[in-house]
């Protein structure tokens, strides 16, 4: 292995972070589009981010609240997991390893097949349909690849 003086950068944890914070927005955006071609959920199934809404201000949310609510929290948890991701990479660079498909892998575990459950925010997986399984592996895959993809290129300009 050949190492580039030329391409030598140092490690950045504010760099990591903000890279990161972008392609977890990114990531977030392309998983949300994924989505509504492939939906995880039934129609009329109340996703795990509403419930958690509904909840935190203990009452039921209309449905433009619901919407809004859906959108605010995936979207600042796509930010805030892809800045931690970033961080990681920083400091340890095979945490990248598969082009963004291991973070999104580990993201899923973390999630929809451990916390959501624990938390009453999502049926446990051994319950969800293997359509419904499918839909967030494939779509958590997507977000992990646009988040590293981005992730890179950002660090890289930086």
């Amino acid at each position: 292995m050949v190492i580039s003086l030329f391409n030598f950068r140092r490690p950045s944890l504010s760099k990591g972070l903000f890279a990161g914070a972008m392609g977890g927005l990114a990531g977030g955006l392309v998983k949300a589009a994924a989505e509504v071609i492939y939906p995880p959920r039934v129609q009329g199934q109340t996703s795990p981010p509403v419930i958690l809404m509904q909840r935190t201000v203990g009452r039921p949310l209309s449905s433009r609240q619901q919407k809004i609510a859906e959108s605010s929290v995936h979207f600042a948890f796509s930010a805030a997991v892809g800045a931690l991701y970033g961080a990681l990479a920083e400091c340890w660079p095979d945490a990248t390893a598969g082009q963004g498909t291991a973070f999104a892998l580990v993201l899923l575990g973390a999630t929809h097949e451990s916390a959501l459950p624990a938390l009453h925010l999502a049926e446990p997986a051994r319950r969800q349909s293997k359509r419904e399984q499918l839909s967030e592996l494939v779509t958590h895959l997507v977000f992990g690849i646009t988040a590293e993809q981005l992730r890179r290129r950002i660090r890289t300009w930086m």
